[in-house]
């Protein structure tokens, strides 16, 4: 059955090179009579169907009409002429399909956040170029990294965001200890721990000349009390000349500064782990503040967390002996000679930066050992680190065990048990 309607598709059929959208006369129902005009018109009468005027034009000026085309905005008749000599001409048709790429791009909505490794890639290009004259050293730069990616973050956020709320949560004697502060208040305390950091290399101070020894607690506490009102967004450019400091002077140092030691008043850490340990702090610091900020914020880079991870697993043999001496974990089995291989727990982390440690059950000196392994856990690595930090409690942590009931739960605790303010 036929009718009107088969003529208009006959007349605006479809081009053969599609543009993103047609153009307005496209449209058009060019059988349509007005409303007055219909009741008028006799029953037995076909509409007249107007032809678009076709204009005969040269190849240079259809080029032309080329990016007027992709937009839709040529007439119908030029719209015809266009698609006409497009059939026909294979240079044109292939402009036309990048013109029209093109033009669909402009429609897309895109994400302004930049890519997170776009610094990175960047700084390697830029290094693969032009060497630094004095390059920072390997194990400085998960500090680097973290720093850069927490001040990027700062930047973003507005006036009254440096007030937001911050939740701080970490594990103390088998409990959750809970801390409200602020964004701003969050990077004072950063500001004031990452000071031992300063003092050790000789440089100022950020609570002042002749500060008595105190522990990162004790610190941040009295950076807090000695405000005169809130801390504010003003905190930022302290701390982030504090860390270029750090770098610098550590660059600059040569090799032997590595084993400098860093006191932290209940322990000491070589200056290479102290930095990674500020690295790590500085990470979970921000991923705080972008949780109270409703900001997305990655995991650090896979061989950044690795190093992480290995710090901590180091550190658990010693601190499963602390939590020991004050009967917060079960008494060893087998102690052992220093050096010699004991009863070791596998932990096996999962993920980005993971990997696998043996950690000595009964003597912090002991050597973990895979022949003396007496139990199995498997983590994420990253909630590995949630767990180190106190944001997961040890019965929280999702790991998958095998073995020594007493030996995972006395691990997982000393894992909890490395958190603090």
């Amino acid at each position: 059955m036929t009718g009107p309607d088969d003529d208009a598709d006959a007349t605006a059929r479809a081009p053969w090179i599609p543009g993103p959208r047609r153009a307005a006369d496209d449209h058009a129902d060019l059988t349509a009579l007005p409303a007055a005009e219909e009741e008028m018109a006799p029953e037995a009468e076909e509409p007249v169907v107007e032809e678009p005027d076709v204009p005969v034009l040269t190849h240079g000026v259809l080029k032309s009409l080329l990016g007027a085309w992709a937009l839709s905005a040529c007439s119908a008749g030029e719209t015809r002429a266009v698609e006409d000599h497009l059939t026909g001409c294979a240079p044109c048709a292939d402009e036309a399909l990048r013109l029209r790429d093109a033009v669909s791009l402009l429609h897309e909505d895109r994400d302004l956040d930049l890519d997170p490794l776009l610094r990175s890639r960047v700084l390697e290009n830029c290094l693969g170029r032009r060497p630094a004259r004095i390059p920072v050293p390997d194990w400085v730069t998960p500090y680097d990294a973290e720093t850069a990616r927490l001040d990027a973050l700062l930047r973003d956020i507005g006036e009254s965001e440096w007030h937001a709320p911050v939740r701080l949560k970490w594990y103390e004697e088998d409990r959750v200890v809970r801390r409200k502060a602020t964004v701003a208040g969050v990077i004072g305390h950063l500001l004031a721990v990452d000071g031992l950091v300063s003092t050790a290399l000789g440089l100022d101070d950020p609570l002042g000349a002749d500060v008595p020894e105190l522990s990162p607690t004790e610190r941040t506490e009295a950076f807090w009390s000695s405000l005169d009102r809130p801390p504010n967004r003003s905190v930022r450019g302290p701390w982030r000349d504090q860390s270029h400091t750090l770098i610098r002077t550590v660059a600059f140092a040569g090799r032997g500064v590595a084993d400098l030691t860093v006191g932290y008043k209940d322990f000491a850490l070589p200056l290479r782990d102290s930095l990674l340990e500020r690295a790590f702090e500085c990470w979970l610091h921000a991923d705080d503040i972008a949780t109270a900020v409703a900001y997305p914020y990655a995991p650090p880079s896979g061989p950044h967390l690795h190093g992480m991870i290995d710090l901590a697993a180091r550190l658990l043999p010693a601190a499963l002996a602390n939590r020991r001496r004050t009967g917060l974990a079960g008494p060893a089995r087998e102690l052992v000679s220093a050096g010699a291989p004991g009863r070791s727990l596998h932990l096996e982390v999962e993920g980005a930066g993971g990997g696998h440690w043996y950690i000595a059950l009964d003597s912090p000196a002991a050597i973990g050992s895979a022949e003396r392994a007496v139990a199995q856990v498997a983590m994420d690595g990253v909630e590995f680190c949630q767990l180190v930090a106190g944001h997961i409690t040890p019965e929280e942590a999702a790991a998958g065990q095998d073995g020594d009931r007493e030996a995972i739960r006395d691990v997982l605790s000393a894992a909890a048990s490395l958190s603090r303010l």
